[in-house]
């Protein structure tokens, strides 16, 4: 069986990579804009391009061949920790950039993942938006908030992800 190549965006040091490599994936092509994290994630994946310029400056024909997307916008505007301006806040509306990067490139399907507190009806208008974005962008969608811990990750940590497949592949 070949590989099969994904493009991770909002990659940090590549927690989720990590688990897609484990699952049989290869990260060709990785997009993280924050500088502190470069070395890590360049040690956790040598063999992968990391593109370093802000997810606002890429552009579909920069990506390689790939079959899918991975990756989690930043988490700080939907956080019931953080500043909970939702799409308010740039950060939030980064989830559109990614969006972006589907529509030009068309990869065959899709994982974005986000905090629980995403979820929380502040929030409903902007995530049913940004859901209806994604089906309008040609992919059947699902999307379940789920705890690390129930994954053998060692720390209680709720997510919500986001799966989406190209409507062609809907059988």
């Amino acid at each position: 069986m070949s590989e099969i190549n994904i493009a991770s965006l909002f990659s940090g040091a590549g927690g989720l990579d990590l688990g897609f490599e484990l699952a049989g994936f290869n990260i060709s092509w990785s997009n993280e804009f924050d500088k502190t994290i470069w070395e890590t994630h360049k040690r956790n994946f040598p063999n992968c391009i990391l593109d370093q310029r802000s997810i606002v400056e890429v552009q579909g024909n920069d990506i390689p061949e790939i079959s899918g997307f991975i990756g989690g916008p930043p988490c700080q505007s939907w956080s019931e920790a953080g500043s909970r301006k939702g799409i308010d806040d740039h950060r939030g509306q980064l989830f559109y950039e990614y969006i972006r990067l589907l529509n030009e490139k068309k990869p065959l399907f899709f994982l974005a993942g986000n905090v629980s507190g995403i979820l929380h009806k502040k929030h409903e208008d902007a995530f049913n938006n940004i859901l209806k974005s994604f089906e309008d962008s040609g992919y059947n969608i699902s999307f379940k908030l789920l705890n690390a811990n129930d994954y053998n990750v060692p720390q209680d940590r709720l997510r919500v992800f986001i799966v989406g497949i190209r409507k062609e592949y809907k059988d």
